[in-house]
Protein backbone atom coordinates (compact mmCIF):
# COMPACT_ATOMS: atom_id res chain seq x y z
CA UNK A 1 0.00 0.00 0.00
CA UNK A 2 2.85 2.39 0.87
CA UNK A 3 4.45 1.65 -2.47
CA UNK A 4 1.21 2.53 -4.27
CA UNK A 5 0.90 5.77 -2.31
CA UNK A 6 4.48 6.70 -3.19
CA UNK A 7 3.70 6.17 -6.88
CA UNK A 8 0.54 8.28 -6.59
CA UNK A 9 2.41 11.09 -4.84
CA UNK A 10 5.23 10.97 -7.36
CA UNK A 11 2.93 11.01 -10.36
CA UNK A 12 0.15 13.13 -8.86
CA UNK A 13 -0.31 15.09 -12.07
CA UNK A 14 -0.92 11.91 -14.11
CA UNK A 15 -3.49 10.79 -11.54
CA UNK A 16 -5.34 14.12 -11.90
CA UNK A 17 -5.18 14.06 -15.71
CA UNK A 18 -6.25 10.43 -15.98
CA UNK A 19 -8.98 10.94 -13.38
CA UNK A 20 -10.49 13.91 -15.18
CA UNK A 21 -10.34 12.28 -18.61
CA UNK A 22 -11.88 9.10 -17.20
CA UNK A 23 -14.64 11.11 -15.51
CA UNK A 24 -15.45 12.91 -18.76
CA UNK A 25 -15.42 9.64 -20.72
CA UNK A 26 -17.79 8.05 -18.21
CA UNK A 27 -20.15 11.05 -18.30
CA UNK A 28 -20.29 11.37 -22.10
CA UNK A 29 -20.58 7.64 -22.74
CA UNK A 30 -22.79 6.94 -19.73
CA UNK A 31 -25.36 9.62 -20.52
CA UNK A 32 -24.79 9.21 -24.25
CA UNK A 33 -27.18 11.33 -26.28
CA UNK A 34 -28.81 12.47 -23.05
CA UNK A 35 -25.73 14.68 -22.59
CA UNK A 36 -26.38 18.42 -22.61
CA UNK A 37 -24.40 19.63 -25.59
CA UNK A 38 -24.41 23.37 -26.36
CA UNK A 39 -27.05 24.14 -28.96
CA UNK A 40 -26.34 27.75 -29.94
CA UNK A 41 -23.95 27.96 -32.92
CA UNK A 42 -23.30 24.25 -32.55
CA UNK A 43 -26.18 21.76 -32.69
CA UNK A 44 -28.22 24.33 -34.63
CA UNK A 45 -25.45 24.91 -37.17
CA UNK A 46 -22.48 22.66 -37.93
CA UNK A 47 -23.64 19.32 -36.55
CA UNK A 48 -26.81 19.14 -38.70
CA UNK A 49 -24.74 20.12 -41.75
CA UNK A 50 -22.36 17.22 -41.07
CA UNK A 51 -25.30 14.89 -40.44
CA UNK A 52 -26.86 16.03 -43.71
CA UNK A 53 -23.66 15.10 -45.56
CA UNK A 54 -23.70 11.74 -43.75
CA UNK A 55 -27.25 11.05 -44.90
CA UNK A 56 -26.61 12.15 -48.48
CA UNK A 57 -23.07 10.68 -48.66
CA UNK A 58 -21.74 13.93 -50.11
CA UNK A 59 -18.59 14.62 -48.05
CA UNK A 60 -16.38 14.07 -51.09
CA UNK A 61 -18.97 14.91 -53.76
CA UNK A 62 -18.74 17.64 -56.39
CA UNK A 63 -21.34 19.47 -58.48
CA UNK A 64 -24.12 18.55 -56.04
CA UNK A 65 -26.53 20.60 -53.99
CA UNK A 66 -27.54 19.83 -50.43
CA UNK A 67 -31.20 20.00 -49.31
CA UNK A 68 -31.05 23.14 -47.19
CA UNK A 69 -32.14 26.68 -48.07
CA UNK A 70 -33.85 25.25 -51.17
CA UNK A 71 -30.58 23.73 -52.37
CA UNK A 72 -27.08 24.98 -51.59
CA UNK A 73 -23.90 23.84 -53.28
CA UNK A 74 -21.77 21.35 -51.36
CA UNK A 75 -18.84 23.79 -51.75
CA UNK A 76 -20.42 26.18 -49.24
CA UNK A 77 -19.85 23.69 -46.43
CA UNK A 78 -16.66 22.70 -44.62
CA UNK A 79 -13.72 20.80 -46.08
CA UNK A 80 -13.90 17.01 -46.04
CA UNK A 81 -10.22 16.97 -45.05
CA UNK A 82 -10.60 18.87 -41.77
CA UNK A 83 -10.05 16.22 -39.09
CA UNK A 84 -13.24 16.96 -37.12
CA UNK A 85 -15.35 16.77 -40.29
CA UNK A 86 -13.59 13.60 -41.40
CA UNK A 87 -14.74 11.83 -38.21
CA UNK A 88 -18.31 12.11 -39.48
CA UNK A 89 -17.50 10.10 -42.60
CA UNK A 90 -17.19 6.87 -40.60
CA UNK A 91 -18.61 7.46 -37.09
CA UNK A 92 -22.20 8.03 -35.90
CA UNK A 93 -22.83 11.71 -35.27
CA UNK A 94 -22.76 11.73 -31.46
CA UNK A 95 -19.72 9.44 -31.35
CA UNK A 96 -17.96 11.69 -33.88
CA UNK A 97 -18.71 14.77 -31.77
CA UNK A 98 -17.30 13.23 -28.59
CA UNK A 99 -14.32 11.76 -30.47
CA UNK A 100 -13.57 15.26 -31.79
CA UNK A 101 -13.60 16.62 -28.25
CA UNK A 102 -11.11 14.06 -26.95
CA UNK A 103 -8.96 14.47 -30.06
CA UNK A 104 -8.76 18.18 -29.26
CA UNK A 105 -7.39 17.33 -25.83
CA UNK A 106 -4.88 14.84 -27.26
CA UNK A 107 -3.68 17.32 -29.90
CA UNK A 108 -3.38 20.08 -27.32
CA UNK A 109 -1.35 17.96 -24.90
CA UNK A 110 0.85 16.53 -27.66
CA UNK A 111 1.47 19.93 -29.27
CA UNK A 112 2.35 21.63 -25.99
CA UNK A 113 4.70 18.78 -25.08
CA UNK A 114 6.49 19.18 -28.42
CA UNK A 115 6.68 22.94 -27.97
CA UNK A 116 8.04 22.62 -24.43
CA UNK A 117 10.73 20.16 -25.53
CA UNK A 118 11.72 22.58 -28.27
CA UNK A 119 12.17 25.60 -26.01
CA UNK A 120 13.05 24.09 -22.62
CA UNK A 121 16.29 22.08 -22.54
CA UNK A 122 15.37 20.85 -19.04
CA UNK A 123 11.73 20.20 -19.94
CA UNK A 124 11.56 17.02 -17.84
CA UNK A 125 11.81 19.18 -14.71
CA UNK A 126 8.55 20.88 -15.68
CA UNK A 127 6.71 17.81 -17.00
CA UNK A 128 3.82 18.06 -14.48
CA UNK A 129 3.08 21.66 -15.48
CA UNK A 130 3.52 20.96 -19.20
CA UNK A 131 0.99 18.13 -19.13
CA UNK A 132 -1.45 20.04 -16.90
CA UNK A 133 -1.40 23.07 -19.16
CA UNK A 134 -1.80 20.85 -22.20
CA UNK A 135 -4.93 19.44 -20.57
CA UNK A 136 -6.24 22.86 -19.54
CA UNK A 137 -5.83 24.29 -23.02
CA UNK A 138 -7.44 21.21 -24.56
CA UNK A 139 -10.61 21.42 -22.45
CA UNK A 140 -11.17 25.19 -22.77
CA UNK A 141 -14.82 25.87 -23.69
CA UNK A 142 -14.13 27.13 -27.20
CA UNK A 143 -16.07 26.59 -30.44
CA UNK A 144 -16.46 22.75 -30.38
CA UNK A 145 -16.33 22.12 -34.12
CA UNK A 146 -13.08 24.09 -34.28
CA UNK A 147 -11.74 22.79 -30.97
CA UNK A 148 -9.09 20.84 -32.86
CA UNK A 149 -8.06 24.01 -34.72
CA UNK A 150 -7.72 25.88 -31.42
CA UNK A 151 -5.77 22.99 -29.89
CA UNK A 152 -3.31 22.82 -32.79
CA UNK A 153 -1.99 26.41 -32.48
CA UNK A 154 1.09 25.35 -30.44
CA UNK A 155 1.76 22.69 -33.10
CA UNK A 156 2.19 25.24 -35.88
CA UNK A 157 4.50 27.31 -33.65
CA UNK A 158 6.61 24.17 -33.12
CA UNK A 159 6.75 23.38 -36.86
CA UNK A 160 7.68 26.95 -37.82
CA UNK A 161 10.42 27.05 -35.20
CA UNK A 162 11.85 23.76 -36.51
CA UNK A 163 11.90 25.23 -40.02
CA UNK A 164 13.39 28.49 -38.75
CA UNK A 165 16.17 26.49 -37.10
CA UNK A 166 16.88 24.68 -40.39
CA UNK A 167 16.08 21.21 -39.04
CA UNK A 168 15.00 19.31 -42.12
CA UNK A 169 12.75 18.99 -45.14
CA UNK A 170 10.22 16.80 -43.31
CA UNK A 171 8.96 19.80 -41.34
CA UNK A 172 7.90 21.49 -44.58
CA UNK A 173 5.82 18.38 -45.31
CA UNK A 174 4.27 18.52 -41.83
CA UNK A 175 3.57 22.24 -42.30
CA UNK A 176 1.87 21.55 -45.64
CA UNK A 177 -0.32 18.93 -43.89
CA UNK A 178 -1.04 21.18 -40.92
CA UNK A 179 -4.33 22.60 -42.38
CA UNK A 180 -5.92 19.17 -41.77
CA UNK A 181 -6.13 20.22 -38.11
CA UNK A 182 -6.72 23.91 -38.75
CA UNK A 183 -9.24 26.18 -40.47
CA UNK A 184 -8.29 29.01 -42.82
CA UNK A 185 -11.05 31.51 -42.04
CA UNK A 186 -10.55 31.31 -38.28
CA UNK A 187 -6.81 30.71 -38.01
CA UNK A 188 -4.94 30.12 -41.27
CA UNK A 189 -5.29 33.65 -42.63
CA UNK A 190 -3.86 35.09 -39.41
CA UNK A 191 -1.14 32.48 -39.00
CA UNK A 192 0.11 33.43 -42.46
CA UNK A 193 -0.09 37.10 -41.52
CA UNK A 194 1.90 36.53 -38.32
CA UNK A 195 4.40 34.46 -40.30
CA UNK A 196 4.96 37.28 -42.81
CA UNK A 197 5.32 39.80 -39.98
CA UNK A 198 7.77 37.60 -38.06
CA UNK A 199 9.83 37.05 -41.24
CA UNK A 200 10.14 40.80 -41.78
CA UNK A 201 11.01 41.51 -38.13
CA UNK A 202 13.60 38.72 -38.10
CA UNK A 203 15.07 40.04 -41.36
CA UNK A 204 15.50 43.49 -39.82
CA UNK A 205 16.85 42.14 -36.53
CA UNK A 206 19.29 39.62 -38.02
CA UNK A 207 20.14 41.83 -41.03
CA UNK A 208 19.67 38.82 -43.27
CA UNK A 209 16.64 37.02 -44.68
CA UNK A 210 15.94 33.58 -43.27
CA UNK A 211 15.17 31.66 -46.48
CA UNK A 212 13.78 28.63 -44.67
CA UNK A 213 11.26 30.86 -42.93
CA UNK A 214 10.42 32.64 -46.18
CA UNK A 215 9.73 29.33 -47.95
CA UNK A 216 7.43 28.23 -45.12
CA UNK A 217 4.93 30.95 -46.06
CA UNK A 218 3.99 29.63 -49.54
CA UNK A 219 4.19 26.03 -48.24
CA UNK A 220 1.57 26.72 -45.57
CA UNK A 221 -0.55 28.77 -47.96
CA UNK A 222 -0.53 25.96 -50.54
CA UNK A 223 -1.51 23.53 -47.80
CA UNK A 224 -4.58 25.60 -46.94
CA UNK A 225 -5.43 26.10 -50.62
CA UNK A 226 -5.14 22.35 -51.26
CA UNK A 227 -7.09 21.04 -48.28
CA UNK A 228 -9.68 23.83 -48.32
CA UNK A 229 -9.99 24.07 -52.08
CA UNK A 230 -13.76 24.52 -51.87
CA UNK A 231 -13.41 27.64 -49.73
CA UNK A 232 -10.67 29.12 -51.92
CA UNK A 233 -12.70 28.46 -55.06
CA UNK A 234 -15.73 30.22 -53.52
CA UNK A 235 -13.62 33.19 -52.38
CA UNK A 236 -11.58 33.69 -55.55
CA UNK A 237 -13.48 32.27 -58.50
CA UNK A 238 -17.20 32.28 -57.71
CA UNK A 239 -19.21 35.18 -59.09
CA UNK A 240 -22.16 34.48 -56.78
CA UNK A 241 -23.02 37.47 -54.61
CA UNK A 242 -23.43 36.13 -51.07
CA UNK A 243 -25.03 37.48 -47.90
CA UNK A 244 -21.54 38.47 -46.76
CA UNK A 245 -21.75 41.48 -49.07
CA UNK A 246 -24.74 42.93 -47.19
CA UNK A 247 -23.95 42.00 -43.61
CA UNK A 248 -23.94 45.12 -41.44
CA UNK A 249 -21.09 44.46 -39.03
CA UNK A 250 -21.44 47.60 -36.93
CA UNK A 251 -20.12 51.11 -36.76
CA UNK A 252 -18.70 52.09 -33.38
CA UNK A 253 -17.21 55.39 -32.33
CA UNK A 254 -13.58 55.41 -31.20
CA UNK A 255 -14.53 55.39 -27.47
CA UNK A 256 -16.82 52.42 -28.15
CA UNK A 257 -14.00 50.71 -30.05
CA UNK A 258 -11.79 51.11 -26.97
CA UNK A 259 -14.49 49.64 -24.71
CA UNK A 260 -14.96 46.70 -27.09
CA UNK A 261 -11.23 46.02 -27.09
CA UNK A 262 -11.17 46.20 -23.28
CA UNK A 263 -14.11 43.81 -23.09
CA UNK A 264 -12.24 41.34 -25.29
CA UNK A 265 -9.20 41.72 -23.05
CA UNK A 266 -11.12 41.00 -19.85
CA UNK A 267 -13.86 38.61 -20.91
CA UNK A 268 -12.69 37.07 -24.20
CA UNK A 269 -15.52 36.42 -26.67
CA UNK A 270 -18.26 33.86 -27.13
CA UNK A 271 -16.52 31.44 -29.52
CA UNK A 272 -13.20 31.65 -27.69
CA UNK A 273 -14.31 31.56 -24.08
CA UNK A 274 -11.36 30.57 -21.92
CA UNK A 275 -12.35 31.56 -18.36
CA UNK A 276 -9.09 33.53 -18.09
CA UNK A 277 -10.62 36.44 -16.20
CA UNK A 278 -11.20 34.43 -13.03
CA UNK A 279 -7.62 33.51 -12.13
CA UNK A 280 -5.28 33.88 -15.12
CA UNK A 281 -5.87 37.59 -15.76
CA UNK A 282 -5.31 38.87 -12.21
CA UNK A 283 -2.42 36.48 -11.55
CA UNK A 284 -0.64 37.39 -14.79
CA UNK A 285 -1.12 41.15 -14.32
CA UNK A 286 0.30 41.01 -10.79
CA UNK A 287 3.19 38.88 -12.03
CA UNK A 288 4.01 41.24 -14.92
CA UNK A 289 3.90 44.34 -12.73
CA UNK A 290 6.25 42.84 -10.14
CA UNK A 291 8.55 41.41 -12.82
CA UNK A 292 8.85 44.68 -14.72
CA UNK A 293 9.42 46.75 -11.58
CA UNK A 294 12.34 44.41 -10.88
CA UNK A 295 13.63 44.94 -14.43
CA UNK A 296 13.44 48.72 -14.02
CA UNK A 297 15.54 48.45 -10.88
CA UNK A 298 18.09 46.12 -12.48
CA UNK A 299 18.26 46.41 -16.25
CA UNK A 300 15.62 48.13 -18.37
CA UNK A 301 16.77 46.25 -21.46
CA UNK A 302 15.30 43.05 -20.07
CA UNK A 303 11.78 44.46 -20.37
CA UNK A 304 11.78 44.24 -24.17
CA UNK A 305 13.60 40.91 -24.22
CA UNK A 306 11.30 39.13 -21.79
CA UNK A 307 9.05 36.66 -23.71
CA UNK A 308 6.25 37.26 -21.18
CA UNK A 309 6.10 40.96 -22.08
CA UNK A 310 6.14 40.19 -25.81
CA UNK A 311 3.29 37.70 -25.43
CA UNK A 312 1.31 40.22 -23.39
CA UNK A 313 1.82 42.83 -26.12
CA UNK A 314 0.54 40.34 -28.69
CA UNK A 315 -2.59 39.82 -26.55
CA UNK A 316 -3.12 43.60 -26.50
CA UNK A 317 -2.57 43.76 -30.27
CA UNK A 318 -5.20 41.05 -30.88
CA UNK A 319 -7.69 42.83 -28.61
CA UNK A 320 -7.01 46.11 -30.44
CA UNK A 321 -7.74 44.50 -33.82
CA UNK A 322 -10.92 43.05 -32.32
CA UNK A 323 -12.08 46.54 -31.35
CA UNK A 324 -10.86 48.40 -34.45
CA UNK A 325 -12.72 45.95 -36.69
CA UNK A 326 -15.94 47.69 -35.65
CA UNK A 327 -14.64 51.09 -36.79
CA UNK A 328 -16.34 51.38 -40.17
CA UNK A 329 -14.00 53.81 -41.99
CA UNK A 330 -10.98 51.59 -41.41
CA UNK A 331 -12.92 48.39 -42.16
CA UNK A 332 -14.21 49.80 -45.44
CA UNK A 333 -10.66 50.78 -46.39
CA UNK A 334 -9.49 47.18 -45.86
CA UNK A 335 -12.38 45.81 -47.94
CA UNK A 336 -11.66 48.32 -50.70
CA UNK A 337 -7.96 47.50 -50.84
CA UNK A 338 -8.58 43.72 -50.66
CA UNK A 339 -12.02 43.00 -52.22
CA UNK A 340 -11.96 39.20 -51.54
CA UNK A 341 -12.05 40.07 -47.81
CA UNK A 342 -15.51 41.67 -48.18
CA UNK A 343 -17.46 40.51 -45.15
CA UNK A 344 -14.46 38.65 -43.74
CA UNK A 345 -14.22 38.96 -39.95
CA UNK A 346 -10.56 39.80 -39.53
CA UNK A 347 -11.08 40.58 -35.83
CA UNK A 348 -10.67 36.84 -35.23
CA UNK A 349 -7.10 37.54 -34.20
CA UNK A 350 -8.59 37.37 -30.71
CA UNK A 351 -9.07 33.61 -31.22
CA UNK A 352 -5.35 33.24 -30.52
CA UNK A 353 -5.63 34.83 -27.09
CA UNK A 354 -6.75 31.72 -25.16
CA UNK A 355 -3.44 30.05 -26.03
CA UNK A 356 -1.48 33.20 -25.25
CA UNK A 357 -3.16 33.73 -21.86
CA UNK A 358 -2.39 30.20 -20.70
CA UNK A 359 1.11 30.35 -22.16
CA UNK A 360 1.67 33.43 -19.99
CA UNK A 361 0.35 31.56 -16.97
CA UNK A 362 2.73 28.69 -17.72
CA UNK A 363 5.69 31.08 -17.88
CA UNK A 364 4.58 32.56 -14.57
CA UNK A 365 4.20 29.14 -12.93
CA UNK A 366 7.61 28.05 -14.23
CA UNK A 367 9.30 31.11 -12.74
CA UNK A 368 7.54 30.59 -9.43
CA UNK A 369 8.65 26.95 -9.46
CA UNK A 370 12.24 28.01 -10.19
CA UNK A 371 12.31 30.39 -7.25
CA UNK A 372 14.12 29.40 -4.07
CA UNK A 373 11.25 30.57 -1.87
CA UNK A 374 9.19 27.68 -0.53
CA UNK A 375 5.97 29.72 -0.59
CA UNK A 376 6.39 30.67 -4.26
CA UNK A 377 7.38 27.11 -5.13
CA UNK A 378 4.13 25.86 -3.62
CA UNK A 379 2.20 28.66 -5.31
CA UNK A 380 3.22 27.23 -8.70
CA UNK A 381 1.34 24.02 -7.91
CA UNK A 382 -1.64 25.85 -6.43
CA UNK A 383 -2.06 28.15 -9.46
CA UNK A 384 -1.90 25.23 -11.89
CA UNK A 385 -4.57 23.27 -10.04
CA UNK A 386 -6.82 26.30 -9.49
CA UNK A 387 -6.62 27.15 -13.20
CA UNK A 388 -7.67 23.60 -14.04
CA UNK A 389 -10.57 23.64 -11.56
CA UNK A 390 -11.82 26.97 -12.91
CA UNK A 391 -11.90 25.69 -16.49
CA UNK A 392 -13.65 22.45 -15.47
CA UNK A 393 -16.29 23.97 -13.19
CA UNK A 394 -16.89 27.49 -14.51
CA UNK A 395 -20.30 27.61 -16.26
CA UNK A 396 -19.78 28.39 -19.93
CA UNK A 397 -21.68 27.96 -23.18
CA UNK A 398 -19.40 25.28 -24.54
CA UNK A 399 -18.57 23.56 -21.25
CA UNK A 400 -20.48 20.41 -22.20
CA UNK A 401 -19.01 18.33 -19.37
CA UNK A 402 -20.14 20.78 -16.70
CA UNK A 403 -23.54 21.31 -18.32
CA UNK A 404 -24.18 17.56 -18.64
CA UNK A 405 -23.31 16.99 -14.99
CA UNK A 406 -25.31 20.01 -13.81
CA UNK A 407 -28.54 19.39 -15.73
CA UNK A 408 -28.62 15.67 -15.03
CA UNK A 409 -28.01 16.39 -11.33
CA UNK A 410 -30.83 18.95 -11.47
CA UNK A 411 -33.17 16.32 -12.90
CA UNK A 412 -32.17 13.85 -10.19
CA UNK A 413 -32.62 16.30 -7.31
CA UNK A 414 -35.73 18.12 -8.56
CA UNK A 415 -37.41 14.95 -9.90
CA UNK A 416 -38.26 16.82 -13.08
CA UNK A 417 -36.35 17.46 -16.30
CA UNK A 418 -34.46 20.70 -16.81
CA UNK A 419 -35.91 23.24 -19.19
CA UNK A 420 -32.81 22.90 -21.36
CA UNK A 421 -32.93 20.16 -24.02
CA UNK A 422 -30.30 17.46 -24.25
CA UNK A 423 -28.79 16.15 -27.49
CA UNK A 424 -31.40 13.42 -28.01
CA UNK A 425 -34.35 15.64 -27.13
CA UNK A 426 -33.21 18.50 -29.35
CA UNK A 427 -33.08 16.32 -32.46
CA UNK A 428 -35.89 13.89 -31.43
CA UNK A 429 -34.95 11.30 -34.03
CA UNK A 430 -37.72 8.83 -33.15
CA UNK A 431 -40.44 11.47 -33.38
CA UNK A 432 -39.41 12.78 -36.80
CA UNK A 433 -38.85 9.28 -38.10
CA UNK A 434 -42.46 8.47 -37.18
CA UNK A 435 -43.69 11.70 -38.81
CA UNK A 436 -41.83 10.95 -42.05
CA UNK A 437 -43.25 7.44 -42.15
CA UNK A 438 -46.80 8.67 -41.54
CA UNK A 439 -46.52 11.35 -44.21
CA UNK A 440 -44.82 8.99 -46.65
CA UNK A 441 -42.26 11.77 -46.86
CA UNK A 442 -40.27 11.81 -50.11
CA UNK A 443 -37.87 14.76 -49.94
CA UNK A 444 -40.39 17.59 -50.20
CA UNK A 445 -39.01 20.97 -49.14
CA UNK A 446 -40.27 22.13 -45.77
CA UNK A 447 -39.80 24.74 -43.05
CA UNK A 448 -39.81 24.81 -39.26
CA UNK A 449 -41.74 27.08 -36.93
CA UNK A 450 -41.26 27.05 -33.16
CA UNK A 451 -37.92 25.25 -33.32
CA UNK A 452 -34.62 25.37 -35.20
CA UNK A 453 -34.71 24.20 -38.86
CA UNK A 454 -31.54 22.28 -37.94
CA UNK A 455 -33.79 19.66 -36.36
CA UNK A 456 -35.40 18.99 -39.75
CA UNK A 457 -32.03 19.00 -41.53
CA UNK A 458 -30.59 16.55 -39.02
CA UNK A 459 -33.55 14.21 -39.58
CA UNK A 460 -33.20 14.12 -43.35
CA UNK A 461 -35.96 16.59 -44.17
CA UNK A 462 -35.23 19.08 -46.96
CA UNK A 463 -35.68 22.69 -45.91
CA UNK A 464 -36.23 26.07 -47.49
CA UNK A 465 -35.02 27.64 -44.25
CA UNK A 466 -31.81 27.10 -42.30
CA UNK A 467 -28.70 28.58 -40.73
CA UNK A 468 -25.66 29.13 -42.94
CA UNK A 469 -23.02 31.86 -42.84
CA UNK A 470 -22.64 32.10 -46.62
CA UNK A 471 -25.33 31.57 -49.24
CA UNK A 472 -26.58 33.65 -52.15
CA UNK A 473 -27.93 37.13 -51.59
CA UNK A 474 -30.56 36.34 -54.22
CA UNK A 475 -32.01 33.56 -52.09
CA UNK A 476 -31.92 35.75 -48.99
CA UNK A 477 -34.15 38.22 -50.82
CA UNK A 478 -36.47 35.42 -52.03
CA UNK A 479 -36.80 34.07 -48.49
CA UNK A 480 -37.47 37.56 -47.20
CA UNK A 481 -40.67 37.61 -49.25
CA UNK A 482 -41.86 34.60 -47.25
CA UNK A 483 -41.30 36.24 -43.87
CA UNK A 484 -42.12 39.82 -44.92
CA UNK A 485 -45.45 39.85 -42.99
CA UNK A 486 -43.60 38.92 -39.77
CA UNK A 487 -40.81 41.42 -40.39
CA UNK A 488 -43.36 44.20 -40.83
CA UNK A 489 -44.62 43.50 -37.31
CA UNK A 490 -41.26 42.93 -35.59
CA UNK A 491 -38.61 45.64 -35.83
CA UNK A 492 -36.19 43.36 -33.98
CA UNK A 493 -36.36 40.53 -36.51
CA UNK A 494 -36.48 42.97 -39.43
CA UNK A 495 -33.15 44.41 -38.36
CA UNK A 496 -31.82 40.96 -37.39
CA UNK A 497 -32.54 39.48 -40.81
CA UNK A 498 -31.78 42.46 -43.04
CA UNK A 499 -28.45 43.31 -41.42
CA UNK A 500 -27.24 39.71 -41.02
CA UNK A 501 -29.40 37.00 -42.58
CA UNK A 502 -27.42 33.88 -41.70
CA UNK A 503 -30.52 32.56 -39.93
CA UNK A 504 -33.19 32.32 -42.60
CA UNK A 505 -36.00 31.32 -40.22
CA UNK A 506 -39.77 31.60 -40.11
CA UNK A 507 -39.89 34.37 -37.54
CA UNK A 508 -42.89 35.33 -35.37
CA UNK A 509 -44.74 38.63 -35.62
CA UNK A 510 -43.35 39.78 -32.27
CA UNK A 511 -39.91 40.39 -30.82
CA UNK A 512 -39.52 37.38 -28.51
CA UNK A 513 -38.02 34.09 -29.73
CA UNK A 514 -40.16 31.41 -31.33
CA UNK A 515 -37.33 28.90 -31.72
CA UNK A 516 -35.76 28.88 -28.26
CA UNK A 517 -34.75 25.24 -27.60
CA UNK A 518 -36.50 24.93 -24.26
CA UNK A 519 -39.10 22.55 -22.90
CA UNK A 520 -41.46 25.32 -21.75
CA UNK A 521 -41.49 27.52 -24.86
CA UNK A 522 -44.81 29.33 -25.32
CA UNK A 523 -45.91 32.05 -27.73
CA UNK A 524 -48.02 35.15 -26.99
CA UNK A 525 -49.65 34.94 -30.43
CA UNK A 526 -50.84 31.76 -32.15
CA UNK A 527 -51.00 33.41 -35.57
CA UNK A 528 -48.37 32.75 -38.22
CA UNK A 529 -47.22 35.63 -40.41
CA UNK A 530 -45.91 34.35 -43.74
CA UNK A 531 -46.52 34.76 -47.45
CA UNK A 532 -47.55 31.27 -48.57
CA UNK A 533 -47.30 32.17 -52.28
CA UNK A 534 -43.65 33.11 -51.78
CA UNK A 535 -43.22 29.89 -49.76
CA UNK A 536 -44.45 27.86 -52.72
CA UNK A 537 -42.21 29.77 -55.13
CA UNK A 538 -39.17 28.33 -53.37
CA UNK A 539 -40.71 24.83 -53.54
CA UNK A 540 -42.07 24.85 -49.97
CA UNK A 541 -44.60 22.09 -49.34
CA UNK A 542 -44.71 21.27 -45.61
CA UNK A 543 -44.56 23.46 -42.54
CA UNK A 544 -43.54 21.68 -39.35
CA UNK A 545 -44.81 23.73 -36.42
CA UNK A 546 -44.36 23.24 -32.70
CA UNK A 547 -47.60 25.15 -32.17
CA UNK A 548 -51.08 24.95 -33.62
CA UNK A 549 -51.58 27.84 -36.01
CA UNK A 550 -54.84 29.73 -35.48
CA UNK A 551 -54.94 31.40 -38.91
CA UNK A 552 -53.99 28.30 -40.93
CA UNK A 553 -57.11 28.55 -43.12
CA UNK A 554 -56.32 32.15 -44.08
CA UNK A 555 -52.83 31.04 -45.13
CA UNK A 556 -54.14 28.06 -47.13
CA UNK A 557 -52.36 25.67 -44.75
CA UNK A 558 -54.02 22.30 -44.22
CA UNK A 559 -53.25 20.18 -41.17
CA UNK A 560 -52.07 16.83 -42.46
CA UNK A 561 -51.17 13.34 -41.31
CA UNK A 562 -51.86 12.36 -37.72
CA UNK A 563 -51.07 15.83 -36.35
CA UNK A 564 -50.21 16.65 -33.66
CA UNK A 565 -47.33 14.21 -33.33
CA UNK A 566 -45.89 13.46 -29.90
CA UNK A 567 -43.65 10.86 -28.29
CA UNK A 568 -42.84 10.36 -24.65
CA UNK A 569 -39.09 10.83 -25.19
CA UNK A 570 -39.51 14.12 -27.12
CA UNK A 571 -40.30 17.61 -25.78
CA UNK A 572 -41.99 18.57 -29.06
CA UNK A 573 -45.62 18.53 -30.09
CA UNK A 574 -45.46 18.82 -33.86
CA UNK A 575 -48.24 20.00 -36.17
CA UNK A 576 -47.55 19.37 -39.85
CA UNK A 577 -49.25 21.66 -42.36
CA UNK A 578 -49.27 21.35 -46.12
CA UNK A 579 -49.72 24.33 -48.43
CA UNK A 580 -52.82 23.90 -50.54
Amino acid sequence: MKKVMKIIVKYWYLVIIAGLLLAEAIVFTGFGEKSYITIHDNLDLFIPHLKMMQLTDTFFSHDVTLPILNGVTRDDFGSEFYLFHFLYTFLPDYAAYIAGYFLSIAISMGSICLLAREFLPDWRTYRPFILLFGLIYGILPVFPVYGIAFASIPLVVYLVHKIYSGQGLRYYIFLFLYPIVSYFSYFGFFILGYLVLFTIIDWIRQKRLNRQLLISIPVLFLGYAFFEYRLFHSMLFSDTVTIRSTMAIGDLSLPEVARTALDGFVNSIFHAGDAHKYIVLPAVLIFLVIQNITYLQQSRGKILRDPANLIFLLILFNCSIYGIFYYKPLRDLVYTLVPPLQGFQYHRTIFFNPFLWYLLLFIMVKRLYDSKTVMLHRASYALSLIALLVVVFAPANYNDFYNTCYYNAYTLVKHQPADMLNYAEFYSKDLFSAIKEDLDYNGEYSAAYGFHPAVLTYNGISTVDGYLGMYSQEYKESFREIIAPALEKSSYYRSYYDTWGARAYIFPGFDSSSYLPSRSLTLPDSKLYINTDAFQKVNGVYLFSRFEISNADELSLRLTGQSPYTLENSPYRIYVYRVE
